[in-house]
């Protein structure tokens, strides 16, 4: 180190006034001065070392002997130098990915500027992690789920000194929350239309989960990759499903059918019903009317029954006549064969049976 001393100093000698450059010998003088120009060069130095910049998707957070003083905007920022003041820059724009029950590639754990936190199409295949993916379901069925949670740096201060590891927190917490809404949840709705209300409980219960921890942390967007049963037993659970398909298929046409056939039978009842009244009701009427009928000529026949017999009489015959063929012969006509239409009077011959083929 003395050997290194003392050939700066010959350096700066020669361009100094009074070095063996400079036309003249160099005495305790000079070297004062050596020593002092050294000395405001550092300091001038050290001083600018405390000057940094704060990108724009960035927060500044000062540590003063480690300990956290404070949070400075983007832009260009001054602290106390080293080994005073510190400064870190985290990213709190970025949006951050984390994989919970399978593992992809490295280049799929990258940050989505801008808050984009898209679903990744172009995502290679995953390695799955069966100790994290596998769940119980509130039916008591295990299922095999993939998990992505996205999110990024809400407090830098918080994020920095809160927790030990944050990026551990995030995901053993979204890990967590995942079985808790899995353990109350059936196998069958989780499967399909359960997706996005799972999605939302655990976004909002991991969120709850982090913001108890301090740990200055957002959850922006919960995605379910994949959602299938084990894969030991992920066809049977397809024939399950099949079948279960056939019998909703079915119990729809039986449905279908139901309801075509028993309005139907309603309207022909109800038909019936109002035949059944319309006749009810002209009984009644026409069985009202002749007892009104019977009546009236009773009452006449008690007045007059000479006259009411011989009307009775007359009425008959002429009912009986008019249903009956008439025949008038002159009493001069002699020879005539009396004519009786026996035709008329003799019952029908029922229908022989057709005769079989000869044997």
């Amino acid at each position: 180190m003395d050997e290194v001393l003392q050939r700066i100093q010959a350096g700066v000698r020669r361009v100094l006034p009074g070095g063996p450059g400079g036309g003249g010998r160099g005495g305790p003088q000079a070297n004062g001065r050596l020593l002092g120009l050294i000395g405001l060069v550092a300091l001038v130095a050290w001083l600018a070392s405390g000057f940094y910049r704060v990108q724009p998707d960035q927060e500044g957070v000062v540590l003063r002997f480690g300990a956290f003083v404070g949070k400075t905007a983007p832009g260009l920022n001054y602290h106390i130098p080293w080994p005073i003041e510190t400064a870190l820059t985290p990213a709190t724009t970025l949006i951050n990915r984390i994989e919970v029950g399978y593992r992809g590639a490295p280049d799929t754990n990258r940050v989505f500027p801008g808050g984009d936190a898209g679903r990744d199409t172009n995502r290679v295949a995953a390695r799955d992690v069966p100790q994290e993916a596998l769940m119980l379901t509130g039916d008591e069925n295990i299922i095999d789920i993939n998990l992505s949670v996205f999110w990024r740096i809400r407090d830098a201060g918080a994020f920095l000194f809160n927790t030990r590891n944050p990026e551990y927190t995030v995901k053993s917490a979204a890990e967590s929350m995942m079985r808790e809404v899995i353990g109350r949840t059936p196998i069958q709705p989780a499967l399909t239309e359960a997706r996005a209300s799972i999605e939302e409980q655990v976004k909002s219960g991991t969120q709850g989960i982090l913001d108890q921890y301090g740990a200055g942390v957002e959850i922006s967007q919960v995605q379910l990759q994949k959602v299938d049963p084990p894969n030991a037993v992920i066809e049977s659970f397809r024939d399950v499903q099949r079948a279960n398909t056939d019998a909703e298929t079915a119990r729809n046409e039986a449905e279908s059918f139901r309801n075509d056939i028993v309005p139907r039978a309603r309207g022909d009842a109800a038909r019936l019903t109002a035949e059944a009244d319309g006749a009810r009701q002209a009984n009644i009427a026409e069985a009202g009317g002749q007892a009104q009928r019977f009546l009236s000529v009773y009452t006449a026949y008690t007045a007059a029954k000479d006259v009411t017999l011989r009307r009775l009489y007359i009425e008959t015959m002429q009912e009986i006549l008019t249903k009956s063929p008439s025949i008038v012969v002159d009493d001069r006509l002699r020879g005539i064969v009396p004519y009786l239409p026996l035709d008329a009077v003799r019952p029908p011959t029922p229908p022989q049976p057709a005769a079989g083929p000869a044997r």
